[in-house]
């Protein structure tokens, strides 16, 4: 696992999808939207992976929403939905937590979302797997520092869907050979599309103390992702380590501090988060 430190800090925004499962809406009693719901969390709000989400005063409780992190890999501006795939950089896995009594007066309100969305903490994701592809060969001294001088000449420029970051250069000398095994590493902040081939079949889920409060596919959503990122991206620039939460599926709740959430994409990646009361300076 590579650690979340360097992804948070590279996105400029989080643009949730409200309502994207069919489901969820009804649970909530909304009706089934004709265009996608969407709202703005700042990357402020983000909490890695084992960390605790934290329940402001005065509440007793957060609802947790479940979702399919993506993360775009490039600037994308006004994309067409049939090249909208190719400005995405990888996947996560996330959850939209929500101050529900909050949100319900903002609505009755007519008043945005901010307060029961973007708080600190409130985004929790998962820690990012690491691509690694292992690539081992022999060479002699000059080969070995041409193509050295190469790849690190070529770095800047590398936009695959691997979002190459980290380059480990091994050198191994065999004195009887006099050649050099020569390796490298190439390392991805997040879920690498090469490893989610179809993000449309995707089981997510959700555990409270151990029991299971939510489980969907990524198939029931109202909005695809190609749609989604068109969209979006006609409404705003998106750019490279942004992030679209795609909506959560049915079984939405509360869970209160001492509880235990863990989620994941089955088959793929798991998180574990702790819950507590926020603890400010000067309050019990």
């Amino acid at each position: 696992m590579a650690t979340a430190s360097k992804f948070i800090s590279m996105g400029t925004k989080i643009v949730a999808v409200g309502r994207n499962y069919a489901a969820h809406a009804k649970e909530l009693g909304n009706a089934v939207p004709k265009e996608p719901v969407l709202f703005m969390k700042p990357t402020s709000s983000y909490l890695p992976s084992g960390g605790n989400i934290e329940i402001p005063h005065p509440l007793e409780s957060l609802d947790h929403e479940v979702e399919l992190a993506v993360v775009i890999g490039q600037k994308a501006r006004d994309v067409s939905e049939a090249t909208a795939m190719d400005y995405v950089g990888g996947y996560a896995l996330a959850l939209d937590m929500t101050a529900r009594e909050i949100q319900s007066s903002a609505k009755s309100a007519g008043l945005p979302w901010t307060v029961a969305k973007g708080q600190d903490t409130f985004t929790p994701i998962s820690s990012f797997v690491r691509n690694i592809f292992y690539h081992f060969a022999v060479f002699t001294k000059s080969e070995i520092w041409m193509m050295s001088f190469t790849y690190l000449l070529a770095l800047p420029y590398s936009r695959n869907v691997c979002q190459l970051n980290i380059w480990d250069i091994a050198f191994m000398f065999s004195t009887d050979l006099d050649l050099y095994q020569f390796s490298y590493t190439f390392n991805s902040l997040q879920l690498s599309k090469s490893l989610v081939p179809d993000p449309d079949n995707l089981e997510i889920w959700l555990k409270i103390d151990g029991e299971y409060k939510q489980k969907g596919f990524t198939r029931d959503m109202i909005f695809k992702l190609p749609f989604l990122i068109s969209h979006i991206s006609s409404i705003m620039t998106l750019f490279e380590g942004d992030v679209i939460l795609t909506g959560t599926p049915q079984g939405v709740g509360p869970v209160k501090a001492g509880q235990n959430i863990t989620a994941g994409i089955t088959g793929l990646i798991d998180v574990n988060f702790g819950v507590q009361k926020r603890q400010r300076p000067g309050r019990c």
